[in-house]
């Protein structure tokens, strides 16, 4: 679902690749059979985009974390086992590792049974751990916080560890102080942003690979009364886009291939998600205020990022005026907010556990 899954999964792959492994990257919903996938991403995008009390209630009723039962993603996920189990066969890898809840209700399944003979770990890319993340049959959880380490190990009895979030290198801050890059492609968009609002500072507004977000233009409208340069990354959809150049003073560019420089060039991000470009922000050294956040996974994400000192959540435009005041000019408040946001970027690789998993289960 949305392209946060994606990167991570990339990204794991790069890595391994570089260190002189193989590795192959497959999309659960297009292992699901009679196009359930596909039917399963467009009724997620619509919901997120159009109905957001719609997935608000999904949330509640199949993720959330708590007591009490509630329904299980194995029905579905398994639909997808034998098709999994042909490529297992046919790749014959060392470890699978799920990147997304429905891929860890299968693995979990299979290992449970007995059906899949490698082991599987579970890469959890969420702040906020829902119970659609967790399965006994998985052998190991990669977690972003401790916080979420001491979940997993508490509702399923699982071996956990935290290392941090998967990031490209290309995100990481040019200097200790979190100073913008000095990219070839962060100078791009500083020429851009001085001939859309010179003198004005920028701001990147973000709302994942499909454009999800309530009062876009309200937001974007709001900061440029303010000084700022809302730079409104609108993913892949181009009627909100379309609808943003209107604004007078926003900048909405189309996809974004060059995200690092970006980040590296901006001085601020407002999210929504707590997803991969809340993270990737972080690493570039870039203050992440959360605001407006999309129901379930998003709100809770954004409200756990903050409630560790990651970021901090604005609840009304007063708020998020005075965070992006204190966080976008030089001084203790800024340089403090990026040091510890810094904390959460370990030095091991996850890609380490990984191959002392298969090490581990190798040995016996």
């Amino acid at each position: 679902m949305g392209a946060g899954h994606d990167t991570v999964a990339a990204e794991l792959a790069r890595r391994a690749r570089e260190r002189g492994h193989e590795a192959e990257v497959l999309d659960v919903l297009e292992l699901l059979p009679y196009h359930l996938g596909t039917g399963l991403r467009g009724f997620y995008q619509s919901s997120v985009r159009h109905y957001p009390w719609a997935y608000a209630g999904l949330y509640r009723l199949f993720l959330r974390r708590g007591s009490g039962s509630r329904p299980s993603g194995v029905p579905l996920a398994r639909l997808a086992g034998d098709r999994l189990a042909e490529r297992v066969a046919r790749f014959r890898p060392d470890v699978v590792v799920p990147v997304f809840h429905l891929a860890a209700q299968l693995t979990g399944h299979l290992r449970g049974r007995g059906a899949l003979k490698v082991p599987s770990a579970v890469y959890v890319v969420d702040f906020a751990v829902h119970r659609q993340w967790l399965h006994p049959g998985n052998d190991l959880y990669l977690c972003l916080t401790d916080e979420a380490t001491g979940e997993v190990r508490e509702d399923i009895r699982r071996p956990a560890v935290t290392t941090g979030p998967c990031v490209s290198p290309d995100f990481a801050a040019d200097s200790p102080d979190g100073a913008p890059g000095g990219s070839s492609g962060a100078d791009a968009w500083r020429q851009l942003f001085a001939r859309y609002g010179p003198g004005r500072t920028p701001v990147v507004l973000s709302c994942g690979a499909w454009g999800a977000a309530t009062g876009l233009a309200a937001t974007a409208g709001l900061l440029t009364g303010r000084g700022c340069l809302p730079v409104v990354v609108c993913g892949r959809n181009d009627r909100l886009r379309r609808a943003l150049a209107d604004v007078p003073g926003v900048l909405a560019p189309g996809w974004v291939s060059d995200m690092p420089g970006l980040l590296h060039a901006a001085r601020a991000l407002v999210d929504n998600a707590a997803g991969q470009t809340a993270v990737q922000s972080l690493a570039a050294g870039l203050p992440v205020i959360g605001y407006r956040p999309i129901p379930g996974h998003g709100e809770e994400g954004v409200r756990r990022m903050a409630a560790l000192g990651l970021t901090e959540v604005a609840d009304d435009e007063r708020a998020l005026c005075d965070a992006l005041d204190r966080l976008t000019a030089d001084g203790e408040a800024r340089r403090s907010r990026i040091e510890h946001a810094r904390t959460l970027f370990r030095d091991e690789d996850p890609l380490a556990r990984l191959l002392a998993l298969t090490e581990r289960v190798r040995a016996g």
